[in-house]
């Protein structure tokens, strides 16, 4: 059995962006841990206000727990942090905050958003995962990749910051139709289609990743680093 970290921004990244392979580690024995850091709601309004949408937020931590579910996720946890905000929330106490996550659950395998997503807080907390995770003598964690976001991770123009060039596939053939379930739990935060958040869309993606690849179906990731 190995022990993995999936660390999201907001909920439905976590699906969006590996639920496909949070499911096969699953079915392969593995213990996966989500972390889902912002609550994904208030940057819709002008100001942030928890309380008017006190019912939404909910609905969204019920979704996350759905999701993980389905997954066969051991276990799903919210920070609730300012949804979108996390370049005003101090760096170093986001930083403990993941490093806190990952002393009590110890985990092999961390996955993490891309360095380049158009999202604030997906860039956030790449940098915090990855300082978090970083490779001191004897730190537990061995390999850490970087997933892509439908509306996110291709919505940033060539240029503006670093590309998304995966070089680590997992076949998800098996496990796309536990992936469409659950994005389907976290149905207030999905699009109709041609949005690049609807489930044709997504379905769309992990076809062709799987074609770069000769299977059916394919999440794609960048190796940031492992050790073996």
């Amino acid at each position: 059995m190995s022990r993995v970290l999936v660390v999201a921004a907001h909920p439905d990244d976590e699906v969006l962006g590996c639920g496909g392979t949070i499911a096969r580690h699953a079915d392969a024995g593995d213990q996966v841990q989500v972390l889902i850091v912002a609550e994904g709601s208030t940057s819709r309004q002008q100001k942030r206000d928890r309380a008017h949408v006190r019912d939404e937020l909910s609905a969204l931590a019920e979704a996350a727990q759905t999701a993980g579910s389905i997954l066969g996720a051991a276990g799903v946890e919210l920070l609730d942090l300012p949804d979108n905000r996390l370049d005003s929330f101090d760096r170093l106490d986001l930083i403990k905050r993941i490093e806190e996550c990952v002393e009590r659950h110890q985990p092999e395998c961390v996955y993490v958003h891309h360095a380049g997503d158009v999202n604030v807080d997906h860039r956030r907390l790449h940098e915090a995962v990855v300082t978090a995770c970083r490779s001191t003598p004897g730190h537990v964690v061995k390999r850490l990749l970087s997933f892509e976001v439908a509306s996110s991770t291709e919505w940033q123009p060539p240029g503006s910051a670093p590309a998304f060039q995966p070089n680590w596939f997992v076949d998800i053939s098996d496990q796309w139709e536990r992936k469409r379930e659950a994005l389907m739990a976290y149905s207030s935060e999905m699009r109709d289609w041609p949005h690049a958040r609807s489930l044709e869309a997504v379905e769309h993606l992990a076809r062709w990743r799987g074609a770069q690849v000769g299977v059916e179906a394919a999440e794609a990731f960048c190796l940031l680093r492992q050790l073996i």
